[in-house]
C-alpha cells in the first residue's frame, strides 16, 4: 500500500442514508468489491476507478438489490 495514493472519502449509504468513511487505495487501479453498510447491515456494492485525464477517483455506490441473470 502506497501512503501517497491513499485517499478518504465520504459517501451516503444507498439504502439508509448514513454516512460511511472509507479509506481509498488507489494504488491497485480498478476495484470492485461489497461492504456492509456499519449502521443498517445492508449490502454496498462499491466501484472504484481512477479517470486519468481529470487526474481524479470515481467511487460508484449501489445498492445490491438488483438481481442479475
Amino acid at each position: 500500500m502506497n501512503a501517497d495514493k491513499l485517499h478518504d472519502a465520504a459517501v451516503l449509504c444507498p439504502h439508509c442514508g448514513h454516512h460511511i468513511h472509507l479509506s481509498i487505495d488507489a494504488s491497485q487501479g480498478a476495484q470492485d468489491y461489497q461492504d456492509e453498510c456499519p449502521a443498517c447491515g445492508s449490502d454496498i456494492h462499491l466501484e472504484m476507478s481512477i479517470d486519468d485525464v481529470r487526474d481524479k477517483i470515481v467511487v460508484k455506490i449501489r445498492s445490491d438489490d438488483e438481481n442479475y441473470y
